[in-house]
């Protein structure tokens, strides 16, 4: 499928403006730049440039540093074409003896700056493809952008009901039971049900919808929608489609040529991302969105399929252990820690696309 708009690109320049110290003097000198140097320089692998996007919590958020967003990028320029693999965050990786989506606030716990790369080299291994840059946004941070670019047009393609989105900062709420309750409560058959007041109920209709930063946050985040949106699947597909929108705002000529905006948006994202991009990557950034604006992507997920359409997947959900935290996890089909079948597929769809999953 071709598409417009290529998100990936949108997001590291937001990243990559994020980090420079923005004055009008420094930045139209990037955009002259950009009609006399043609060539993009960005580290790649193969002729590709690896891109890893991640969301977190950030602020109140339970876990501020978790990843509830992991989306690898593969970007072709011979091929004109990205392909997108989401990583759930909820793959467990022996190395780690924890779920993915920890790697990043383990490795800040350990020294500082050590999140990203901790976390571009469990998913370099566990994908065993080459990561370049990184991008890790929270969601404070992208709440916050959305509303400053005027908010998004979102076609929603399927309505949906979430009764159990989080309320931030009512994570410990206890909803007016007592503590010595908590371990009955334990056994309750969800947290909706024991802490009825931590969660809110959302909704979407079927429409093309103007959202601002919290609405568009809600339909990327939402984790347990009924019916099909609540795979990881429809998750992914959604926050393809949110920040499609936001890349488009961020390239429009009323946004890169108004300094007010550009300045806005720095001081906005500076406390919201961390990357390692550089600052004299920025004009290739800006060009690589230019050259692959109608690049064709391609979204794969790593799930575990669908039993009721017959559809196989790469991941399964074992019984709650100890070897795994006795938490719910997912690991590969083919065992604890092997990700071979997981490599040999992204490798596939990055080198030739629409690859099989054998049942």
């Amino acid at each position: 499928m071709r598409k417009k708009a290529l998100f990936v690109i949108g997001v590291a320049l937001v990243a990559a403006i994020g980090i420079v110290v923005i004055q009008t003097s420094r930045f139209y000198p990037i955009l002259f730049q950009l009609l006399f140097n043609r060539e993009i320089q960005l580290k790649r692998e193969n002729n590709n440039i690896n891109i890893l996007l991640l969301g977190t919590g950030g602020g109140k958020h339970e876990g501020p540093d978790l990843t509830d967003i992991i989306i690898f990028a593969s970007i072709s320029l011979s091929k004109n074409k990205v392909v997108l693999v989401s990583i759930p965050r909820d793959l467990w990786v022996p190395d780690l003896k924890a779920k993915i989506n920890s790697a990043y606030a383990f490795g800040n716990s350990k020294r500082e700056n050590g999140g990203l790369a901790l976390i571009k080299s469990v998913a370099a291994k566990t994908l065993n493809q080459t990561v370049d840059y990184a991008v890790r946004i929270d969601f404070n941070g992208f709440v916050k952008a959305v509303d400053l670019v005027g908010g998004l047009d979102v076609n929603v393609e399927r309505a949906f009901d979430d009764f159990e989105y989080p309320i931030e900062g009512r994570e410990d709420d206890l909803c007016g039971n007592k503590e010595e309750d908590l371990k009955m409560l334990a056994t309750a058959s969800s947290q909706l049900e024991a802490f009825p007041c931590r969660y809110a109920h959302i909704h979407f209709d079927k429409v093309m919808q103007h959202m601002n930063g919290e609405t568009a946050l809600q339909f990327v985040r939402s984790r347990h929608a009924q019916g099909d949106e609540g795979t990881d699947f429809a998750r992914s597909k959604r926050q393809e489609k949110v920040i499609a929108a936001f890349k488009d705002k961020i390239f429009a000529l009323e946004t890169l040529l108004n300094p007010v905006k550009v300045i806005g948006l720095y001081s906005t994202l500076k406390e919201s991302i961390d990357t390692n991009i550089r600052q004299e990557e920025i004009d290739d950034f800006v060009r690589l969105g230019q050259k692959m604006e109608d690049a064709g992507i391609r979204s794969v997920v790593l799930d575990y399929g669908d039993e009721k359409e017959k559809i196989p997947g790469l991941l399964v959900n074992p019984s709650i252990s100890n070897e795994y935290g006795n938490q719910w996890v997912l690991i590969p089909r083919i065992g604890n820690g092997n990700f071979s079948e997981i490599q040999k597929y992204v490798e596939c769809e990055i080198k030739v696309g629409n690859c099989p999953i054998a049942n």
